[in-house]
């Protein structure tokens, strides 16, 4: 029970870091880590160079995790 808790915290606290993002951004991360798309797919839907999508999800995943460090919730 209690790792089901922290798993839905978990949940909504990532959907909320992903209101706080540039539509760009969030469509960017949702690509990657929710439907699985490569990064090659990622930049030609994009028109962008795969070392700038790479570049783009690391910055962030580095958002991500000061925004949950700051939620209380540990990475």
């Amino acid at each position: 029970v209690e790792q089901a808790l922290e798993a839905r915290e978990l949940a909504e606290a990532i959907d909320r870091f992903l209101r706080t993002l540039p539509e760009r951004e969030c469509s960017i991360f949702l690509r990657r880590y929710w439907y699985v798309d490569t990064v090659a797919e990622i930049a030609q839907r994009y028109n962008m160079s795969e070392s700038k999508v790479k570049t783009r999800l690391h910055r962030i995943r580095e958002k991500l995790r000061v925004y949950l460090m700051q939620e209380g919730i540990a990475v």
